[in-house]
């Protein structure tokens, strides 16, 4: 065993637990991405709505889409807020 070898092995036992934890990351991560791949199906979640008129039925997912779309501005709006919060309080450090 040459020195060579001999840092090798020393070097692969220093990062051998981080590798591992990121493989495992890796793992996990890769299968959550087969489920959300998968889709979300809204129409089992409307179903109640099934009853109604399809002109209601209209109202009311565009109501739901309406009031995601301020939702997500709203949350846009609070992000760029502590943004500039944050970008003006380490202007002065």
């Amino acid at each position: 065993m040459n020195v060579f070898d001999a840092i090798k092995t020393f070097v692969d036992k220093i990062f051998r637990v981080p590798i591992s934890f990121l493989d495992l990351a890796r793992e996990k991560l890769q299968s959550a991405g087969l489920i959300t791949r998968q889709g979300l199906n809204f129409s089992s979640y409307m179903s109640i709505f099934r009853d109604l008129p399809s002109s209601w039925q209209l109202v009311l997912s565009s109501l739901l889409l309406m009031t995601v779309l301020l939702a997500s501005l709203v949350m846009f709006r609070v992000l760029m807020r502590l943004y500039f919060t944050v970008k003006s309080g380490v202007q002065w450090w």
